[in-house]
């Protein structure tokens, strides 16, 4: 069997480019499983092993404490080891493939309130400099948009059209999506542009829309953060302040102001509905949340 984890390590390394740390979980999950199995009997083998094993395996996690989030990559390793010995005709049967994984709870959305975004792009003033028009602009496109910081990070000019007031988005595997920009969006954009042009005088113009105000190169993530995590900090306390906050505030505020959960679908990018309506899980919670406060009987 050795032989087969040395080929298993292969296959993950090389045909499905995992990295390191997951070599290293795999490994350590499946190592864990054998030690358990071993323990119950020492005659069992990985040729063996039955359902009721992997079930009971599973349980022994859960009710020693661990998380569904902690034992599902866990059963994942030991599953995908087993496709693995099937499809190389290793084992005859597959012991993990009835065993259904621990649902994991997944958290509401962190976001802002409406009245803290109005806080922070009507009455905050944003430096006069070429950082603080920059800082601004990406707050603004974040929120109006809901695009990922990938998608922003990746804009070229060419992606930008004022003329027809749309942003291209190239999302998820290459997914290419239009989104409107609202005249607050536009007139920030036409400000940055004058400035980045202001910028660059004297320096080598490059194709990324934005770009970071010390390098004058496309804007990394660690900067879009830093921009997003202190302009947040001005109007509010919670330790979420991630740029994709600025997307779950602008999923939150469409649904809260009548936007269908479709038009809401296909502005983020979502490849499926389900994963979009979490977000009206987190506009029920804030209902409750004020029905709790005014109804008199609550």
């Amino acid at each position: 069997m050795d032989t087969c984890f040395e080929e298993f390590e292969a296959y993950l390394r090389y045909e499905r480019n995992y990295s390191e740390y997951t070599l290293t979980s795999y490994a350590h999950s499946l190592k864990a499983f054998e030690l358990y199995f071993k323990t119950l009997d020492e005659s069992i083998s990985w040729k063996t092993v039955t359902t009721d094993v992997v079930r009971s395996w599973m349980m022994s996690m859960l009710e020693s404490g661990l998380s569904p989030a902690g034992v599902c990559p866990k059963l994942s390793a030991v599953k995908s080891f087993y496709r693995f010995l099937l499809r190389r005709k290793k084992v005859e049967v597959d012991p993990a493939y009835c065993v259904i994984a621990p649902k994991k709870s997944k958290p509401l959305p962190y976001f802002i309130r409406e009245k803290e975004m109005d806080c922070l792009l009507d009455a905050i003033e944003f430096p006069n400099t070429f950082e603080g028009v920059t800082s601004k602009a990406v707050v603004t496109m974040l929120y109006s948009t809901g695009m990922r910081a990938a998608e922003l990070l990746n804009l070229n000019l060419a992606d930008v059209d004022l003329g027809r007031a749309l942003v291209t988005v190239w999302g998820k595997r290459n997914k290419q999506r239009s989104i409107p920009m609202i005249e607050e969006l536009k007139k920030n954009v036409e400000i940055y542009l004058r400035a980045r042009e202001f910028f660059l005088e004297g320096r080598v113009n490059v194709d990324a829309f934005f770009l970071d105000p010390n390098s004058g190169r496309r804007l990394s993530y660690a900067r879009l953060r830093a921009i997003v995590r202190d302009a947040l900090s001005g109007v509010t306390t919670q330790s979420k302040r991630s740029p994709h906050v600025l997307r779950h505030s602008f999923a939150t505020s469409m649904l809260n102001n009548s936007a269908d959960l479709q038009s809401v679908k296909e502005l983020l990018g979502h490849e499926s509905l389900s994963t979009t309506a979490i977000y009206t899980h987190t506009t029920f919670e804030e209902l409750k949340k004020m029905y709790n406060q005014a109804h008199p009987r609550a």
